[in-house]
């Protein structure tokens, strides 16, 4: 069944023509994918690739027609080729100068420095590593965001303890503040079961919504909850943002760290610095002896990151207190700063910052944290 919101914005595409043709883009056969749920809308428009550059004004104007329906709180218009586009008998554009395709401009730029938090493969505990890191980046002073980049499996709202909907002002969305954090999920904006059952294109349209039409001000620094893996994700971050680096978390057991490694060479290819590998889980302690047992192995971590030649910043252990307090959304460093977790968590969180905050080339020593 069709919303009243999403007739009205169906109602707006149906009204913007294809300048060479003259048809409307729906009648065309231009729209390929819409979306709309809580006032975010996302299309997607199908272009032939050759002429990707030169339909850039329409699809800024389809952005700015969708925009202006009532309700609609944001708008993002992609191009994608997956499918063929109807032809058209527009000429091509001429090529740019020298060449040379014309850049996007980078996102973020309000933010001193942009840390992405990383895993090969899921269920490693990156985004309790990322939370935590963030919340104890923030109790050092700094003003810090949190940018769940997990569009298909967020889990911050969880984490944070709120799944509150964002308020808006002048057209912009506003973060959810949470701990001393300015924080922003898909997870914010429609409900809590919802699938997101969307193509590439259109996970990356939100993705840059979440970093261009949040009103995130000016931040020290802002950690980015990666979703696991080497996919459109990652390439979109690279691409549009100035990361100043990326942690990458790991279990000890091969098959993890098999998948860390090539997640520390994609962030190589792309020209992100790797500011080092954590071991998460990295043994488990039982809370009624404190007996120690390394249930996924122990330091094949630290032997990784001295194979590959990246820091090792740290360990954590699987610990019952983690878990409970991760799945009632209060973070080990706030609600036990005096735990073991919390002081190791304070500890990496201490050595990413002085490596994302030093110029270029002056990383400093290497230290390891136990």
């Amino acid at each position: 069944m069709v919303s009243g919101l999403e007739a009205a914005v169906r109602a707006a595409l149906a009204r913007v023509r294809e300048p060479a043709s003259g048809r409307d883009i729906v009648s065309a056969g231009m729209v390929g994918g819409l979306a709309v749920r809580d006032g975010m809308v996302q299309v997607e428009l199908l272009v032939p690739r050759e002429r990707a550059r030169a339909m850039e004004p329409l699809r800024a104007a389809v952005e700015a027609a969708v925009r202006a329906v009532p309700g609609v709180l944001s708008a993002s218009v992609v191009l994608t080729a997956h499918r063929d586009a109807p032809p058209s008998p527009a000429p091509a554009a001429a090529p740019h100068a020298h060449g040379a395709r014309p850049q996007a401009a980078m996102l973020l730029q309000e933010v001193g420095a942009v840390i992405a938090v990383a895993s090969g493969k899921g269920g490693v505990g990156k985004s309790t590593t990322a939370v935590n890191l963030a919340v104890a980046l923030a109790g050092k002073g700094l003003r810090v965001g949190l940018l769940d980049a997990d569009v298909y499996g967020p889990s911050l709202p969880q984490m944070l303890g709120t799944h509150e909907k964002p308020d808006t002002a002048s057209g912009r969305i506003v973060p959810i503040s949470r701990w001393g954090l300015k924080a922003m999920s898909i997870g914010f904006l429609v409900d809590q079961e919802t699938p997101m059952v969307w193509r590439g294109p259109m996970v990356m349209g939100a993705l840059e919504q979440m970093m261009s039409q949040v009103e995130w001000g000016a931040l020290d620094v802002m950690v980015v909850d990666m979703p696991p893996g080497t996919g459109d994700t990652q390439l979109t971050m690279s691409q549009r943002v100035a990361l100043r680096g990326a942690v990458i978390v790991s279990t000890p057991q091969d098959v993890a760290l098999l998948d860390a490694r090539r997640g520390i060479r994609m962030f190589e290819k792309v020209s992100v610095p790797v500011l080092g590998l954590v071991e998460n889980m990295s043994y488990f302690c039982c809370p009624n002896c404190n007996h120690r047992t390394e249930i996924f192995g122990h330091g094949g971590a630290r032997a990784e990151a001295a194979r590959l030649g990246v820091e090792f910043l740290g360990e954590l252990p699987l610990t019952l207190a983690v878990r409970e307090l991760s799945d009632a959304g209060r973070p080990v460093v706030l609600a036990a700063p005096d735990s073991h977790e919390a002081a190791a968590y304070r500890a990496i969180a201490d050595r990413v910052w002085e490596k994302a905050s030093a110029p270029a080339g002056a990383a400093g020593p290497r230290i390891v944290v136990d």
